[in-house]
């Protein structure tokens, strides 16, 4: 935030200027991207959340248009209206809230959610960049809640690397203490295959 100001009526924030605008933009116009654009998209976020989780703040809120593409091309996260603070365990927020497309299990099923489910929501907007839709959409609210707290993602479509269908195997588990990310946070998700070729200090 650049500075704030009020009338009689509103607040205003003046934010840093995104003209990339948002992430949703690009995915409504392509449809889906190449891995190696999905792979750096998802590595700038990667970052954001990892910079997030060291400060022991969870950001709740991850979808497409909330990811804005900044004059250098890089992805930055916006809206931290949902962001928890001193969140260090795995259970530590309990209120349910997000955006239903990209919402953990865990959130859904009010068990207590932490860091973890930042990682499923990670994992979720990969596969919409990936195959062009979140990987448990239905129309039907009820039938979304259903396929995410109960049935697997589809993964068998022939344009995804044997890596990347791994990657969001293990992101999108079920169980949160199962999840990758939900040991050594960020670390873990680093090191799987499908971000060998990304050099982190150049991101």
């Amino acid at each position: 935030m650049d500075y704030a100001f009020q009338s009689e009526t509103k607040l205003f924030f003046v934010l840093e200027y995104c003209p990339g605008g948002e992430l949703f933009f690009y995915l409504s116009q392509i449809g889906r991207f190449k891995e190696d654009a999905a792979r750096f998209y998802a590595s700038n976020i990667l970052l954001a959340l990892e910079h997030l989780h060291s400060l022991d703040i969870l950001y709740r809120d991850l979808k497409p248009e909330n990811v804005l593409v900044g004059n250098d091309g890089y992805a930055k996260l916006t809206d931290f209206g949902l962001a928890k603070e001193n969140v260090s365990g795995h259970s530590d927020a309990k209120s349910l809230c997000g955006t239903a497309e990209y919402l953990s299990p865990e959130i859904l099923m009010r068990q207590g959610h932490g860091k973890a489910s930042d990682w499923w929501s990670f994992g979720a907007i990969i596969y919409e960049m990936l195959c062009g839709l979140p990987p448990f959409y239905s129309k039907d609210r009820e039938k979304l809640y259903k396929n995410i707290k109960y049935n697997d993602p589809r993964l068998d479509f022939p344009f995804l690397s044997d890596t990347a269908r791994d990657l969001l195997s293990k992101l999108l588990k079920k169980d949160p203490k199962e999840r990758l990310g939900s040991g050594a946070d960020a670390d873990e998700i680093k090191h799987h295959p499908w971000f060998e070729c990304i050099n982190w200090d150049a991101i």
